[in-house]
């Protein structure tokens, strides 16, 4: 099978695109907190501008808001609990309007996974952003397992710890008010030219996706419409 480019894939949205699909967007301070996810680690593939998801929002919103300013805080390898404790206070002094959340993943991959400590600290992330006035976007994470990217022995733990985490994630946003964004069981998630070498990231094809799924669920809200 051909891999497509951002021109023809079905799953990518181009910026004009985004530009009016979010037109009359209000929102000229975005924050991006979390781990690899959220800082975009990622993969170069020919057909696809090497731009992480959140960056191609960003490129959208500040066409639409030309005061439009936005930070990243997200670092690699770092569990729920250390983002709250070292990009939260970042984040709320930055006085965003729009915050993405993303992280989990190395608390759901790592021996132990305390799916209620994760629920504690996704929570305080997510109540303060809100508490001072951002909406906040959250996602369910793919689930490797579909795409064959994890060994067998493994796969059955990983796959139930991926939906737990979605799950909890999900709980936690609809009980705060913040936008959620399933990943989850997509088409797409089968499908391994999204996914960089190592088999766990997405090459820049898949940060399309992801921005495409994101930028729709920014739209659903603005037009005030269910998922």
């Amino acid at each position: 099978m051909t891999t497509p480019t951002e021109e023809t894939d079905l799953f990518a949205i181009s910026t004009a695109t985004a530009v009016e699909m979010l037109r009359g967007a209000p929102w000229q301070r975005m924050v991006t907190l979390g781990d690899s996810v959220a800082e975009g680690i990622r993969e170069p593939l020919p057909g696809f501008a090497d731009l992480s998801w959140s960056e191609r929002i960003e490129t959208a919103l500040r066409e639409i808001q030309p005061e439009f300013t936005s930070i990243n805080l997200g670092r690699r390898d770092l569990t729920t609990a250390e983002v709250r404790a070292t990009q939260l206070d970042a984040a709320l002094e930055f006085g965003p309007d729009l915050a993405f959340v993303a992280c989990g993943g190395n608390d759901m991959l790592r021996p132990g996974f305390d799916a209620a400590r994760v629920r504690t600290d996704l929570t305080a992330i997510v109540s303060a952003l809100r508490d001072q006035g951002a909406d906040v976007v959250t996602c369910g994470l793919l689930d490797l397992t579909q795409a064959e990217l994890v060994p067998a022995k493994y796969a059955r733990s990983v796959s139930a710890a991926t939906r737990a985490l979605a799950h909890l994630t999900e709980e936690v946003s609809r009980e705060l008010g913040a936008i959620f964004v399933q990943f989850l069981d997509h088409p797409l998630t089968a499908d391994p030219s999204i996914y960089s070498s190592d088999k766990l990231h997405f090459n820049t094809r898949g940060h399309a996706f992801s921005a495409a799924l994101n930028i729709q669920a920014l739209a659903r809200h603005l037009a005030g419409t269910p998922r």
